[in-house]
Formats: structure tokens, sequence, C-alpha cells
């Protein structure tokens, strides 16, 4: 049996093989989002058999990854100060920030189509749904955006939006700089903005 002092730096071992391999995917997979799972792990210097020792599959990689980048994405609205400016401009910097990464992390592409529950799902999304439902509430209250629907449902129809203009630009139908223009105005539309406020 394995002594507590001689497991603990096995563990710390295999945290940063985990570690690694995340780092190495992220990196990769912002180049080349079809790459596979060799691919990944020559790039973070260990063996295939590692990855999966770690990862069962590539698309429990990629739901890492794609937690790894919410991560990123909640640390940088918090770090925008969203509440020192108007409901409409916060929402569209909000947006702009989940865009750049998008564009930084084409795999993102992938995400709708990773099996899981809609708990998981809705789990994932609820730390940039928090901000953006608190957004909309705080425009609706300054009357900036349309009070009639609820903030629920303009949550729900602006985050569509953003994951339709995602879509378009993965399958190269529209060019990202167009797309996002789209969908800065497709989602001041629905919020119903009052003019000036952007």
């Amino acid at each position: 049996m394995m002594s507590p002092s001689a497991a603990r730096p096995r563990r710390a071992d295999a945290e940063r093989s985990r570690t690694a391999i995340l780092d190495a995917a992220i990196a990769l997979l912002a180049e080349r989002p079809g790459a596979g799972m060799q691919a990944i792990a020559s790039a973070a210097g260990v063996t295939r058999q590692t990855v999966y020792a770690h990862y069962a599959s590539r698309d429990a990689l990629l739901t890492a990854v794609v937690d790894r980048v919410t991560q990123e994405a909640v640390a940088a609205m918090d770090a925008a100060e969203l509440d020192e400016c108007p409901a409409a401009e916060a929402l569209l910097r909000l947006q702009e920030i989940g865009w750049q990464l998008f564009r930084r992390h084409p795999v993102l592409a992938q995400a709708g189509a990773l099996p899981m529950s809609r708990e998981d799902d809705e789990t994932r999304h609820e730390p940039v749904s928090a901000r953006l439902t608190r957004l909309v509430e705080r425009g609706q209250e300054a009357g900036e955006f349309d009070p009639a629907p609820s903030a629920a449902w303009l949550v729900a129809a602006v985050t569509a939006l953003g994951h339709a203009a995602g879509r378009e630009v993965a399958a190269d139908r529209m060019p990202a700089d167009e797309a996002a223009a789209a969908l800065r105005s497709a989602t001041l539309r629905v919020l119903g903005a009052s003019p000036g406020n952007t």
C-alpha cells in the first residue's frame, strides 16, 4: 500500500500532466479545431495513452477546453467593470468579450455537439447567463431596454443570436467582422434599446 507522502508527488505529477494536456489542446485547437488526440498528445509532450488516461474521449477533452475558456470569459467580463457604464453599452461590451474568445477559440463551435445533459449545459452557461441577466434587468429598470418581455426571454434571445452568428462564421457563410456587426445590430433590436443609449 502506498503511503500518503508517496501518493502526493504522484498526484501532483498527474495534475501537471493533465494541465499540460489541456494547455496544449487549447493552443492547438485554436489553430486546428479538428486536431485529434494524437496531435494533442504530441503537442503536450506525452503519449496518446496518457491523454486518454486523463480524458476518456475527445469529447471529454473538448468539454474541459470549453470549461477553461468559459472561466476565461467570466474573468474578462468581471475585469471589464460592466456596472460602470449604461446597460446597453455594457451588454455590447460583454458580447464583444465573448465574440473575441470565439474568434480565438474556434473549437467552441463544436461545443453544441458535445454530449451532455440539459442540466450540465445550463450549469456550464450559468456564469455568463447570470451576468447577462443582471445587465438586461438593469437596462429594463433604467428604461434602456423594452420592459415588456421578461428578462429571461431577452437573455435567451440574445444568447441564441450569439450562437447563430458563431455558426455562420464556423460554416464559412459569413465573415467574422460582418457577423459581429450583424450580431450587434440584431441584439440592440431584440432588446428594444432606446436611441442614444449605445
